[in-house]
Order: C-alpha cells, then sequence, then structure tokens
C-alpha cells in the first residue's frame, strides 16, 4: 500500500446516481482508497443533507470530489487521473513519465469528448429530435471504433484494468438513454459485460442503487 493511502483524512465524493462520477465510485474502490460518497441532486443543486452543491463546485455538476487538504478537485479527467495515482500499486494509472501515461490520457480524452459528450444530449430535455439524431449519428460511429479496438485487447489500455476503463463502462452503460443497444457490437458488449463482473464494479452500482 502506498503512503498516500494510509492518511487518516477521508475524501468526499460528490455524485449522482449513474451520472459520469460513477467511474469516480469505482476507481476510487479500485485503488481501496476510503472515501464519503455524498449525493447530489443536480436539478435542484443540492446535496442530500441540503447544502448548495454550488458553494462546492461552482460549475453545477460531479463529479467533484473534495481532496484531504480540502481543496475540491472537478472534471472527470482530473479526478480520475489523481485517484489512480494515489495507489500506483493498483495501476489505475500508468507512471508518470511513460508512453503508456500519455496512451491513457489519449483514451480519456477521447471517452469525455467523443463518447461521453454525444450521450450528454440525451439527457438535455430541451434537446430537439434532429440534434439526439445527429448526436446518436455520432455514437453509432465511435462505438463502431470502439468495437474494432476492442476486439483485440481486454481493456482499453490492453490486459490492464484502468481508470479509463471505468470511465468507458460507465458512459456505456448510457447506451438505452440514446435508443442503442450495443449488443449490435459484440466485441464491445463483451467488453462491458467484463467490466461490470469486477467486484469493484458491483459495489459501486450497489451503492449508487443501479445494481
Amino acid at each position: 500500500m502506498s503512503q498516500s493511502l494510509q492518511r487518516k483524512c477521508v475524501m468526499k465524493l460528490y455524485y449522482a446516481p449513474g451520472a459520469c462520477s460513477l467511474a469516480s465510485n469505482i476507481t476510487l474502490r479500485e485503488a481501496g482508497i476510503p472515501f464519503e460518497a455524498v449525493k447530489v441532486d443536480l436539478r435542484a443543486k443540492k446535496t442530500e443533507s441540503g447544502e448548495d452543491f454550488t458553494s462546492i463546485n461552482p460549475k453545477g455538476y460531479v463529479p467533484a470530489l473534495r481532496l484531504d487538504n480540502g481543496e475540491v478537485l472537478t472534471e472527470n479527467i482530473a479526478v480520475l487521473t489523481y485517484i489512480g495515482d494515489q495507489n500506483s500499486a493498483s495501476k489505475l494509472t500508468p507512471a508518470a513519465g511513460t508512453t503508456e501515461r500519455y496512451r491513457f490520457a489519449e483514451w480519456v480524452g477521447f471517452i469525455n469528448s467523443e463518447v461521453h459528450k454525444p450521450h450528454g444530449i440525451f439527457f438535455n430535455p430541451a434537446a430537439g429530435d434532429d440534434t439526439k439524431q445527429i448526436s446518436r449519428s455520432a455514437i453509432t460511429r465511435r462505438y463502431g471504433w470502439l468495437q474494432d479496438v476492442m476486439s483485440t485487447r481486454q481493456f482499453v489500455m490492453g490486459s490492464q484494468f484502468t481508470a479509463a476503463d471505468a470511465y468507458l463502462y460507465t458512459v456505456l452503460r448510457w447506451a438505452p438513454v440514446a435508443g442503442l443497444d450495443i449488443a449490435q457490437w459484440p466485441a464491445l458488449k463483451s467488453y462491458a459485460d467484463r467490466v461490470a463482473a469486477r467486484s469493484h464494479v458491483q459495489e459501486a452500482l450497489r451503492a449508487e442503487g443501479l445494481a
């Protein structure tokens, strides 16, 4: 266990059930880091205890991770990388300075902008049918590319599960909201099932009432 895991302070993860913060929930568990999960109502911008969430993250969305020094970290790319770096033995993020580290950043950036973003349209009640169709077409193209990639590897980085897998799995769970069934892409479906079977993923799903 790394020295950083020996601290007594507990991080706080602000999350909404099934939102992209699920990736952080999974990654914290995979890293073996104790944390407190704080549920957020994203519409009301309130935590479960009634605290104004915008006072924690003025951007108004999850994930937000309160570190043990009191600072709040936001954005999936930063949060997932930070969590993985707290326990190098977990291999959730590749070591700094390695080529794999930059491949990891490449993957998380791709998931964030090219997979997460078009799915997000379907959670916007103001989005029209034309906008949704454009987004659905974009998702379909990305799924096709992912199908090719995942047909030759176990996880996105190869044989090692990383925080990028927690993120991609979280977004793939939104496929039905976009009117898509990932069974159309067998390698992608097998990948999602493989990630879902992990014990820490199941723990996170149960904790958010999604199992």
